[in-house]
């Protein structure tokens, strides 16, 4: 049952660093491509009036609009996307080489801090020092508490101290964002040693060269995923270059090309011209404005949260890519050697079966990373508190954001009101309506009926719409309001307002329905 409270983010590690390096490689394909040049938009921190070709891409006709398609979006998108990455990839893959050479471990420690310093400069230039500075604060805390037996917590604590002060007083807002993905992998990768350290599962503290190759490994320092103390010195030993080690690194880069092109080119025109529900009417910005129904709405709703979730799945699948490149990400059973690192299960997400198996299935390293040391940690307190205590902890890493906070926390009452919901249908009818679907030896007498798949698939509908709901408010519009929070409050509220506030009341209907049942 813990499994089913490991939250996951709402911004992955990486997409700030990746949406601000790529502006002026768009800024030029704009200059010479054609109309849906205009939508390589993948979450960018561009001016407001960066926003407005959205519309202008409106006027054209749906023959029009999927002749420009490929020369105008799909190719830009692809190709900016690997001119950003390319350095990264090399220094990757050289990492990857240089772990085979039998050098000693204080030499292999040394090239990564290295490189993971190089491509901190390439993504942040000399904001780096933010980063740095966060990382040397961790090591002085683990040595100076050496002796100390809950050096897991107090670090936390200190982390997130460090995180909010940063971003209240150190600096400007947009440059810290622009950090934030580093930064929490930098925060994740300390607190899971400092809780290592106390359970025992990491012997002592390492060294300090040691401590930054693992801070600054350069398979996951820019885009992640959270990987564990061991898993890195794992990586150092250097395996063989194989087949399926080229094989998972290139289907993971192709998966992660395909998803940023559907996030840029086709989720944001979904309904206008993939998929014409109301015809020739959401073709024309103008047009748009003028449908206020209900059902037009949650069409808009579902284009912003398709566009948000590919966003994330490629940035899950960039990590994948760079840290198999780097080294990392592989099961060792025997002599079977498995390079099976895996972020994002965007099939779990798009048709989902609950909404716990949504949260488990957006970020899999920071599941594990939050359930392993925050859930874990916290369910002496119950699990109520413990899944609030989950939810808040990560709406605390990713920085005072109003929409992502309100998301997470939103996301911590429906999932567990969710959970306990079915848990008692399940037990009333005798039936596999769990949120996690059951084992085939499980005691359940209805399994398969008519009716127990009507219940399954109700919740998966729910399951959708809280998905539309909530990620209404993650459009291209909340990035240009980053600075001013109170714009990104109002634009939340605004959003949810417009959808009648239908995730909230569905469930606190579910509460209600608990307690009846009850």
């Amino acid at each position: 049952m813990l499994s089913q409270w490991e939250s996951s983010t709402n911004a992955s590690p990486g997409p700030s660093a990746f949406k601000t390096q790529r502006q002026h490689a768009r800024a030029r394909a704009r200059t010479h491509a054609r109309a849906p040049t205009h939508q390589v938009r993948a979450h960018e921190q561009e001016p407001p009036a960066a926003a407005a070709p959205r519309d202008a891409m409106g006027a054209f006709s749906r023959q029009r609009f999927f002749q420009e398609l490929t020369l105008g979006c799909l190719l830009p998108t692809a190709q900016q996307g690997l001119e950003q990455v390319w350095q990264l990839l090399v220094i990757c893959l050289l990492c990857r080489l240089l772990w085979m050479l039998g050098l000693p471990p204080f030499v292999k420690h040394l090239f990564t801090v290295a490189g993971g310093f190089y491509t901190l400069y390439l993504f942040f230039e000399l904001h780096m020092i933010w980063v740095v500075l966060l990382s040397l604060l961790c090591y002085l805390f683990l040595f100076l508490c050496r002796h100390s037996t809950i050096r897991g917590t107090f670090l936390s604590i200190t982390v997130l101290i460090y995180l909010l002060l940063g971003e209240l007083h150190m600096m400007d807002t947009t440059n810290w964002h622009k950090m934030r993905g580093s930064q929490m992998v930098v925060a994740m990768k300390a607190i899971s040693l400092a809780f290592d350290l106390d359970r025992g599962v990491v012997a002592s503290v390492p060294s300090p060269v040691e401590f930054m190759g693992y801070i600054y490994f350069v398979g996951t320092v820019i885009f992640g995923p959270w990987i564990s103390f061991n898993s890195y010195k794992e990586a150092l030993e250097g395996r063989k270059l194989s087949f399926s080690w080229l094989f998972k690194v290139s289907v993971s880069w192709v998966k992660s090309q395909v998803c940023l092109v559907i996030s840029n080119c086709v989720a944001p025109y979904l309904f206008p011209y993939f998929i014409p529900v109301y015809g020739d009417k959401l073709l024309r910005g103008k047009k748009r404005r003028k449908i206020r129904g209900t059902p037009a709405k949650w069409l808009l709703a579902y284009e912003n949260t398709m566009s948000f979730h590919f966003s994330n799945y490629f940035v899950g699948y960039l990590g994948e890519t760079t840290s198999t490149l780097a080294g990392a990400g592989f099961t060792e059973e025997k002599e079977n050697l498995k390079w099976d690192m895996t972020v994002s299960q965007p099939l779990n997400i798009e048709f989902p079966r609950s909404m716990v198996e949504v949260v488990t299935s957006w970020n899999l390293p920071m599941s594990r990373f939050l359930h392993t040391y925050v859930f874990k940690s916290a369910l002496k307190f119950g699990t109520f508190s413990a899944i609030m205590v989950t939810y808040t902890a990560s709406a605390l890493l990713h920085g005072l954001s109003f929409h992502l906070g309100a998301v997470l926390i939103s996301l911590g009452f429906i999932t567990y009101i969710e959970h306990v919901l079915r848990k008692r249908l399940a037990a009333l009818f005798n039936a596999c309506v769990l949120s996690k679907k059951c084992p085939p030896d499980c005691t359940h007498r209805n399994k398969g009926k008519l009716w127990v798949c009507v219940i399954n698939v109700a919740f998966s509908a729910l399951a959708i719409l809280h998905l539309t709901y909530l990620g209404s408010v993650f459009n291209s519009s909340v990035d240009y309001m980053e600075e001013e929070e109170d714009d990104v409050t109002h634009h939340t509220i605004q959003k949810w307002s417009e959808l009648s506030w239908t995730s909230h009341w569905v469930t606190f209907g579910c509460w209600t329905l608990y307690r009846l049942v009850l």
